[in-house]
């Protein structure tokens, strides 16, 4: 609420908006968005989301849309984009590329306070798998080589208990999304897949979910599949932006996004952000451990192919 109130109570976000010069320097808003955030379920949010931006910079926003985690990467660092949406893991592939030219200034903090999500190992329910040990020598679906909590964080929380990812499964897939790694599940062609979840915690229950989220489209039923395995919490993703567009950018947007789930919370929802979570500030210190793992992680598949 300090966020939004500094930047958007006291008028600043409309006097720099007001300037005309650095727009003039942006020319338009560039973001990256993988496909499936494009999805076209969301249009109505994302068309009330650019309208937002708009109102509030001046700028046309523009979506550059990637089939993939890499894509979204390689836009931001090499600056075809202003800033975009990515996991931890993503942003550590970005801050190995580019170091300062692009740092983290916002992510989302649930209703209850949290700014972590979780990765889960799914089974289908009508499986006789009960616990992760179960899942040796099976047929594993992870994300994506840049998805934190698809690939990257569960690795790292499976050699931490003792269990090489590399050899404990039988076979090991990259579906290439959350949603190709569920469907992959659903239909047979794995025994466990790796997915997310988020506001809440293993202990309560989690309000959103890739399968709440693929359940809502008619895809599955939540019913169809059941964790057996939790790793988490992990951080939030972040917001991440160009610091070398103009400064007056970089504090509009900042303030523009943090105010949107105040100014237009139909709008927050239907971007699929949970109600009641906001937006909180970060930096790069928030995902230190993300950029840690993922070094380590490069390190380890390195060694294994040697």
């Amino acid at each position: 609420m300090l966020l939004a109130t500094a930047l958007g109570g006291c008028g600043k976000i409309g006097d720099l908006a007001q300037d005309g010069r650095w727009q003039g320097q942006m020319g338009r808003l560039r973001i990256a968005v993988r496909g499936d955030e494009a999805d076209p379920s969301k249009t109505a949010g994302w068309d009330g989301f650019r309208q937002h931006i708009h109102a509030f910079t001046g700028l046309d926003p523009q979506t550059t849309e990637a089939s993939d985690y890499n894509g979204v990467i390689q836009a931001l660092s090499s600056g075809q984009v202003d800033y975009a949406t990515m996991g931890g893991g993503s942003y550590a592939n970005v801050d190995a590329q580019v170091g300062g030219k692009a740092v983290p200034f916002l992510t989302v903090r649930q209703a209850e306070g949290t700014t972590g999500y979780y990765s889960l190992m799914m089974v289908r329910s009508n499986s006789p798998y009960r616990t992760l040990a179960d899942l040796r020598g099976k047929k594993i679906a992870f994300v994506d080589f840049n998805s934190t909590s698809g690939y990257i964080f569960p690795r790292r929380a499976m050699r931490q208990q003792g269990l090489d990812p590399d050899h404990f499964f039988g076979e090991t897939i990259m579906a290439g999304g959350a949603t190709q790694a569920a469907m992959a599940l659903v239909n047979g062609r794995v025994d466990g897949a790796v997915m997310l979840a988020s506001a809440g915690t293993p202990e309560t229950g989690f309000a959103a979910s890739t399968p709440i989220t693929l359940a809502r489209k008619g895809l599955m039923k939540v019913s169809d599949l059941r964790s057996v395995w939790t790793a988490g919490p992990i951080p939030n993703s972040p917001y991440v932006i160009r610091t070398d567009r103009p400064k007056p950018f970089v504090d509009v947007m900042r303030g523009t996004l943090a105010i949107l789930p105040y100014e237009k919370p139909k709008v927050w929802e239907e971007i699929s952000q949970t109600a009641g979570s906001t937006f909180a500030p970060v930096n790069r210190a928030f995902y230190k451990d993300i950029i840690a793992i993922r070094s380590d992680e490069i390190h380890a598949r390195r060694g294994g192919e040697k």
